[in-house]
């Protein structure tokens, strides 16, 4: 879905005097956030460009990978002058991280959209993810909740109590995008590499869990970022993008080791054919669902509630103080 309005594809607004904006640089995904001075959404673009492809084997950048992104974020640009933003916040994760030049990277990703993007810790990309999804959660999750950005290369878990500060932050080096890379080399993937992946990533989260009991002490499990958005979407046979369908929607555990199976035992070509499914996502999907379903079973949860409202809110909430 490139260029993917948000929200609830409604027709953005002109931003008016004092609008900020958000740029979030991902592993998989680069996404836009406009807002007003009172934090109201007015746009929301995504596109997939991949920035991370190949980064966990070579521990560099790939040079098409940059200029895609970098492509990307001039049009970004464009459309905040659009909407006469005044303060942008521009971050990167783990792709950039992880890689020996992203100095090259950054250079480029200046001059496209004029701010120099800020390279953020796995602890601070959890913080802001946090911040960002607990800002409007539906009743039932006042308590303290787990918030699980399942990025393209990384997952931030992190617990606490929404409007608080976070008790506990973890970021771990499992995204659908690295998890894919890493272990998932055929197509459809074989038993053998997925039992691999599976346990990589089992295994991470059992030391993560060992080392913050605070994660298990969660109430509520909220999943954000494109892997639980899309497998939202699927399940509901979504043809076109609705914030409104997606938005706080939720996922029972037995639909998601559902779907992880149906997808893993398909080709990336029939995975496109299914109703919701992106089409430069349906190569990394079957990564991200074993992360979420090795989550919820190592959590013993039986539900994930997906936000929408991720790091991009968190970073406007940061412009708007």
């Amino acid at each position: 879905m490139p260029d993917q309005p948000r929200p609830g594809g409604a027709a953005p607004t002109a931003g008016g005097p004092g609008a900020v904006a958000a740029v979030d640089c991902g592993t998989n995904s680069t996404r836009l956030l406009v807002a007003d001075r009172s934090g109201r959404p007015i746009q929301r673009l995504m596109e997939i460009t991949r920035l991370g492809a190949g980064v966990d084997r070579t521990g560099r950048l790939d040079p098409a990978a940059i200029d895609r992104t970098v492509e990307v974020l001039g049009r970004y640009r464009q459309v905040a002058d659009g909407h006469g933003v005044v303060a942008l916040r521009v971050t990167a994760t783990s792709a950039a991280r992880d890689a020996a030049n992203s100095d090259e990277f950054f250079a480029a990703a200046t001059d496209a959209i004029g701010a120099t993007p800020e390279l953020l810790s796995g602890d601070d990309e959890g913080r802001l993810s946090f911040a960002g999804a607990t800002t409007d959660l539906p009743p039932g999750y006042d308590g303290q909740v787990l918030v699980a950005d399942i990025g393209g290369g990384s997952t931030e878990l992190v617990a606490g109590t929404p409007h608080h500060q976070p008790a506990a932050v973890r970021s771990l080096d499992i995204g659908c995008v690295r998890v894919t890379e890493r272990f998932l080399a055929d197509d459809p993937p074989t038993e053998a590499q997925l039992a691999d992946a599976t346990a990589y990533v089992e295994g991470l989260l059992d030391d993560a869990l060992a080392a913050q009991p605070a994660f298990a002490d969660a109430t509520g499990l909220v999943g954000l970022a494109g892997t639980v958005a899309a497998l939202v979407a699927l399940d509901r046979r979504l043809e076109r993008y609705d914030r409104a369908l997606v938005h706080h929607a939720a996922l029972t555990r037995t639909t998601v080791e559902r779907l992880l199976a149906e997808l893993s035992a398909e080709p990336a070509a029939a995975r496109l054919r299914r109703p919701g499914m992106e089409p430069a996502r349906s190569d990394v999907i079957v990564g991200g669902a074993i992360v979420l379903a090795a989550l919820m079973r190592r959590l013993g949860v039986d539900e994930c509630l997906h936000s929408e409202a991720d790091i991009l809110d968190g970073l406007v909430r940061s412009l708007l103080g």
